[in-house]
């Protein structure tokens, strides 16, 4: 009886981390049961279940799939692909459905599905990404898919996290990333960390005056989303 009770505790808990930001937490584990939609660079998709994911460092690469119809797996790299919804699973998937119910009734974005992610989906692209001298193509979780139009920000695997809370074996995001890969327009993307916001932030919406003059005295870095909602939504 505790014990239940206890996790209902965990899930509003969850629930209230969730309806209180606008960023998609970072996912790790996926399911192998519902279906997975890949888009491929030459045009074509593919849907399937995942049978395996290979990282190193946090990042995807390679995916094994189960093509739907299908008995042979097959191996995808990361430079295939071009975009892909991958379905959380767990705890995952009801945090990530819980953060999208909410978004998706008052954000569109034409350039990705929202009726696949609010059912407790990852998105992820391929973007080239600034690694220190380098510029590699990288594939990414993006992590705020309704807001994108302008600025697209990509989970960083290796970021630490300010807070974060266990349960049954699942850590579920509960602070803020100290760090995130931003991508402004077509450009490449390049790593933001929490001690750069105070000069970033006006470098990101140096267009939007009527912002920049709102966030003079607080532009805190937890309000990083909330900054990047109203630049996106609010300023032209």
């Amino acid at each position: 009886m505790k014990k239940t009770f206890f996790s209902i505790l965990v899930l509003c808990s969850i629930a209230s981390a969730s309806f209180a930001q606008s960023f998609i937490p970072a996912f790790d584990r996926f399911s192998g049961k519902e279906i997975a939609y890949i888009y491929l660079a030459n045009g074509t998709k593919l849907e399937g279940t995942i049978d395996d994911i290979n990282r190193k460092k946090g990042l995807i690469e390679e995916i094994t799939i189960i093509p739907t119809g299908e008995k042979k797996k097959r191996k995808i790299e990361p430079k295939e692909i071009k975009t892909m919804y991958l379905p959380a699973s767990g705890y995952n998937k009801l945090v990530n459905s819980m953060d999208q119910a909410f978004d998706a009734q008052k954000w569109k974005n034409n350039d990705v599905n929202m009726e696949i992610i609010n059912k407790g989906y990852a998105y992820f692209e391929n973007v080239k990404v600034k690694v220190k001298k380098d510029t590699e193509e990288l594939l990414m979780q993006m992590v705020n898919p309704a807001f994108s139009s302008k600025i697209k920000v990509f989970h960083d695997p290796l970021a630490q996290e300010s807070m974060s809370f266990g349960y049954a074996g699942i850590t579920m995001a509960g602070g803020d990333d100290k760090s995130y890969y931003v991508q402004v327009g077509n450009g490449v993307a390049e790593k933001l960390k929490k001690k750069e916001y105070d000069d970033a932030y006006l470098i990101l919406y140096k267009d939007c005056p009527v912002l920049l003059a709102k966030l003079k005295n607080d532009h805190r870095w937890t309000n990083f989303d909330k900054h990047l909602v109203e630049y996106t939504t609010s300023c032209k």
